[in-house]
């Protein structure tokens, strides 16, 4: 049985360590040779143009890869010092770790409360201990004043920013060290990404982010740590150019391609 203090406890945040990590689809190298850490309890913006690997990095966090067929990722990535590759590592336990936001709002075709209450329920979190488990949820992704009076309402009736927000609390109520957002914002207007943003600054207290954008501005405003990505030719795999405090990647960076990119004068 799962106490009330298990079900609302928030695990430490998770940190990632990569060492000269590469991707291949069939025979094609996609990326090449990253060495990269991500530190816990902040956020970390993977930046650069369409098709440098940005998603493709973001997905060997949790194996999403491996849900492809046909992709080999090599180095090694470590999550607190464990392998994730590891043959006795269960993607879908480690997925509980490492929860994902997608490009689009996902929501389950069910009720606000029951797409929160999936994961747990899977995982045996019992009957007792849910509406509190969901609650929580719904207010670290800063949608419970919205919805607290209509969690039977069906996910599909709320707006774009809403759904985003839900699929935030779905991935939370999982309790994951964790979280991987590939451009959550992007399908989304001023206002609700505004507000995603306002959720990420609060949740990176206890949950590690790591985020795909192509908004240099949101970049700028959210992420402390910044590494910038490229693929220079279709002949050769994308790498990572450089990482660094967000500030100086945005104001001094060692590379003159990523002065380039962030300046605009290509991407």
């Amino acid at each position: 049985m799962v106490s009330t203090a298990e079900t609302l406890a928030r695990p430490k945040c998770g940190a990632f360590d990569l060492t000269d990590v590469s991707v291949a689809y069939g025979d094609e190298v996609a990326l090449s040779g990253v060495d990269l850490r991500i530190e816990p309890a902040s956020v970390t913006a993977l930046i650069g143009p369409s098709g440098c690997g940005k998603s493709t990095l973001l997905r060997c966090l949790n194996r999403m890869n491996d849900e492809l067929g046909n992709v080999t990722v090599s180095g090694k990535i470590q999550l607190d010092g464990d392998d994730i590759y590891a043959r006795d590592v269960d993607p879908v336990e480690l997925r509980m770790r490492v929860g994902q936001v997608f490009q689009k709002p996902n929501p389950f075709p069910m009720s606000i409360y029951d797409n929160v209450a999936y994961g747990p329920r899977t995982h045996g979190v019992p009957k007792s201990e849910m509406d509190l488990l969901v609650e929580d949820s719904l207010r670290r992704a800063a949608l419970w004043d919205e919805v607290r009076g209509h969690l039977k309402k069906h996910a599909f009736e709320l707006s774009g920013g809403q759904q985003q927000r839900l699929c935030i609390a779905r991935a939370l109520a999982t309790r994951p060290e964790v979280m991987l957002m590939d451009e959550p914002a992007s399908a989304l207007d001023p206002i609700s990404t505004q507000q995603i943003e306002d959720t990420i600054a609060e949740l990176k207290s206890d949950v590690t982010i790591v985020i795909v954008t192509h908004n240099m501005q949101q970049a700028a405003r959210i992420s402390d740590r910044t590494a910038f990505m490229l693929r220079e030719s279709m002949e050769r795999p994308a790498f990572l150019v450089e990482v660094g405090d967000t500030r100086t990647i945005f104001t001094n960076p060692s590379d003159k391609r990523t002065e380039a990119y962030i300046t605009g004068r290509f991407g």
